[in-house]
């Protein structure tokens, strides 16, 4: 008997085994829609930024306000009792000052508030995108599971069915008992083989179930085609992917954040100059016979000899200069990654390599 004949013949069967020949889902199965929309529903990141979007949007309406400090509002009251024969008086006095910032840090305050809010809605959409990525990822390796599950089912079936005719045609002695032993050889690697498709399904059901945040018993039937796009049939070249790493949410997080640390930098350098406070009080003094409406103006200015703010700006200083960092090593990461993704959708093989150069391109 010629196995290699038989292998190659046993491997274009089971090439050729059809979709419907996977395990049929019971009930309503999940699609690959809603399985990214679970993820994104469930999962912690995204949950967590958008947790945050209230203290963002606090900022910024507090930076959008004239003044960053509050008016002071005095009163004050006081009785004069002059000797005899002269008769006591109240005087009083009500005023109030405005501490004004004359180097522009509100202008500076806001910028950094907007920008914040902007790097924060930048980051949920990113964590919505790598959310919906590994749905996918985890959705097409349990298909591929499924479908290798099918294949090797289908060799075991054909395998088994050899050694049993191997059998038969030995006990007539037609094949020899090398002939036998041979076939019930690899028959037992099918059915070693069907067994590790098995425990591979059990595995990728049970890692899209914890991104799906689902008990792996409560996890549907999945439903769907590996439909892996190759060669030129990408939806996308390398100079797009590489266009669209600028516009990527990641990239506009980074560069946001970048933004926001610039502007609080130039707002702790403007903390070098002293707010002028402007006070304007009201009152009325003197004795009943000569009482007098007193209006005084007062000007008040911090003298910046030994507070000079250096500790804000050498900490602004830094936090800037991390921003630029992170946001360089991110964008030449993104471009390695979104290269060695594509090169791996073109390959015919592993349906692991489209989702990522799918959330690397922004499609997810």
């Amino acid at each position: 008997m010629q196995f290699p004949i038989l292998a190659l013949a046993l491997v274009l069967v089971a090439f050729t085994v059809p979709p419907s020949a996977q395990s049929s889902p019971a009930g309503n199965p999940l699609s690959l829609a809603e399985a990214m929309r679970l993820a994104e529903a469930g999962n912690t990141a995204v949950r967590s930024r958008e947790a945050q979007l209230a203290a963002a949007e606090g900022a910024r309406s507090e930076a959008a306000s004239p003044f960053f400090n509050n008016p002071e509002l005095s009163v004050e009251k006081s009785r004069r009792r002059p000797p005899p024969p002269d008769a006591s008086t109240t005087e009083w006095t009500a005023g109030i000052s405005q501490p004004i910032e004359i180097a522009g840090q509100q202008s500076r305050r806001r910028e950094a508030a907007a920008a914040s809010l902007e790097a924060l809605r930048a980051e949920i959409d990113d964590a919505r995108r790598q959310a919906r990525a590994d749905a996918a990822t985890r959705f097409f390796a349990l298909l591929a599971a499924q479908r290798r599950l099918a294949i090797e089912q289908r060799s075991f079936e054909l395998f088994d069915r050899t050694s049993q005719a191997v059998a038969k045609r030995r006990s007539a002695g037609e094949d020899t008992r090398l002939d036998a032993n041979v076939a019930l050889i690899e028959a037992e690697r099918a059915r070693n083989a069907v067994a590790r498709a098995r425990e591979q399904i059990l595995e990728a059901r049970g890692e899209l179930a914890t991104v799906l945040q689902l008990p792996a018993a409560a996890l549907p039937e999945i439903a769907g085609e590996i439909g892996t796009p190759i060669g030129d049939r990408l939806p996308y070249r390398l100079d797009q992917l590489e266009s669209s790493t600028q516009a990527h949410s990641r990239q506009r997080a980074f560069a946001a954040r970048q933004e926001a640390a610039q502007a609080r930098l130039a707002l702790a350098q403007a903390g070098r100059y002293p707010d002028l406070t402007v006070g304007v009080k009201v009152g009325r003094e003197g004795p009943g016979i000569a009482r007098e409406r007193v209006t005084t103006l007062a000007l008040s200015v911090p003298l910046p000899l030994f507070k000079r703010n250096d500790a804000a700006i050498g900490e602004a200083v830094t936090a800037a200069t991390q921003a630029e960092i992170d946001r360089t090593s991110a964008m030449r990461d993104a471009q390695g990654s979104g290269q060695a993704a594509l090169e791996q959708a073109r390959k015919p093989a592993g349906a692991r390599a489209a989702p990522a150069a799918h959330h690397a391109c922004g499609l997810y």
